[in-house]
């Protein structure tokens, strides 16, 4: 909860103390986006490098998470790179990623079966269409023009549309963070009865 607050808290002064810059590339609320996304992505390979549980739960949720980091780099690489840079990079990573995953899906059907009914993907899933449904669908121009009529300015848009996308990829963060609890939870029940199936073989 304290979280969550923290991210509108920040919005709102950005909107009080930054107007020139106010939801911009520059400003709180997209800065805040690429942090969480890139955030979430450490962890996940945190999980798969490390922890080495589910393998290809893993590498999905880290292709679509990174990917989306890209995408909010979009302003960057077209100004500094060139332009749909990201596309590049995106397909880079989506298309490795899901080569391998087609590959195992036996081992992703399995590993999903348990990961499906879990809370961390309930939350993964409401930030995912929060991110990527609720949040473009809110912020069309259209919409707006619709309800500001002749008072119809771009600010109220872009506000509305990234906000909204900052919940969804703050959503996404604790649905990883409970994903790595969930993970090390697993680890160690998973060694505890390698232990014991190995102490009974000794006895044996």
């Amino acid at each position: 909860m304290l979280f969550i607050a923290a991210l509108a808290q920040g919005t709102y002064y950005e909107a009080l103390y930054h107007p020139e810059g106010r939801f911009s590339e520059l400003g709180f609320t997209e800065l805040a986006q690429s942090v969480l996304l890139l955030m979430s992505a450490m962890l996940l390979l945190y999980v798969r490098q490390v922890l080495r549980v589910w393998p290809t739960i893993t590498l999905l949720m880290f292709a679509f998470v990174f990917s989306s980091f890209i995408r909010e780099q979009d302003y960057w690489l077209d100004t500094w790179v060139a332009r749909h840079t990201w596309k590049v990079l995106v397909a880079l990573v989506i298309v490795p990623c899901l080569y391998w995953v087609i590959m195992e899906r036996r081992r992703f059907i399995e590993e999903f079966a348990w990961y499906g009914n879990s809370f961390s993907f309930g939350l993964f899933a409401a930030g995912v269409l929060v991110t990527h449904v609720f949040s473009r669908l809110y912020g069309r121009q259209s919409f707006w023009m619709a309800v500001l009529e002749e008072n119809y300015v771009r600010t109220f848009k872009n506000a509305a549309e990234e906000v909204v996308e900052l919940l969804g990829y703050g959503l996404i963060l604790i649905a990883v963070i409970e994903f790595v609890l969930l993970a090390r939870r697993w680890q160690r029940a998973n060694s505890r009865a390698s232990s014991v199936r190995h102490q009974a073989i000794q006895h044996r």
